[in-house]
């Protein structure tokens, strides 16, 4: 399962707070070991902002859970994914099923 993981920056307080905040989350990102089963396609930060998104194949909704529980400076947002190609051949069938149905 493909997840599309987006995050933000908690409010935190003070600029020396913040200062704080981004060098722990350096320091423990740095440490984290990615799981066997968890590929990142994409990884992207926003350009003037402390929050981005992840692109994730994993076949584990836990890893994807934890990865999220590791950085609480962050409010995180996941959402299953599927390519376009996918959607659009699923929406095809169900459009030709609906417009099949008889109705007395």
């Amino acid at each position: 399962m493909k997840y599309m993981v987006t995050w933000n920056e908690r409010p935190q307080g003070s600029a020396i707070e913040y200062e704080r905040a981004q060098q722990r989350i350096l320091d423990v990102f740095r440490r984290w070991e990615q799981p066997s089963n968890f590929k990142i396609e994409l990884f992207m930060i926003r350009v003037g902002d402390w929050g981005g998104y992840m692109l994730v194949d994993c076949d584990d909704p836990v890893a994807v859970h934890k990865l999220c529980s590791m950085l609480p400076a962050f409010t995180f947002e996941v959402r299953p994914v599927i390519p376009i190609e996918d959607a659009m051949r699923g929406e095809l069938e169900v459009m030709a099923w609906r417009d099949n149905l008889k109705f007395d």
